[in-house]
């Protein structure tokens, strides 16, 4: 009967294993990105739609993109969502019409939060 400790280290090297694999198809996915974009480049160019120096370009924004995208669903997906709502603030208006709608949007926003803090304590 296998001990606890190596429940740990067979769980731990499927953690280290799973990483590792994603890691190889995120590279995977990225390599692929990155040929269908220079053959739609390399298409371009070939028509004179653009240089070989904006199709390099245009190439290396789409994977810095594809990156920044993948390391911003890990961050959305890390963080929890906010139960509060959003702070809202009117700047103030020097004209006089504007002033009094102003005004009264004040009021209808601070009936609001008084609602909102009526119905969270129920």
């Amino acid at each position: 009967m296998p001990g606890i400790g190596d429940l740990v280290q067979k769980a731990f090297y499927l953690g280290v294993g799973m990483a590792s694999y994603a890691g190889e198809r995120a590279g995977k996915t990225l390599g692929e990105l990155r040929s269908q974009a220079q053959k739609i480049a390399d298409e371009m160019v070939a028509r004179g739609e653009m240089t070989t120096e904006e199709a390099r370009k245009m190439v290396e924004d789409m994977v810095t993109r594809a990156q920044n995208t993948e390391g911003a669903v890990i961050d959305v997906q890390a963080k929890a969502p906010s139960r509060e709502p959003r702070p809202i603030e009117i700047d103030d208006v020097d004209d006089a019409a504007d002033s009094s709608e102003a005004s009264s949007l004040r009021q209808q926003v601070e009936s609001l939060q008084d609602e909102l803090r009526r119905l969270k304590k129920d």
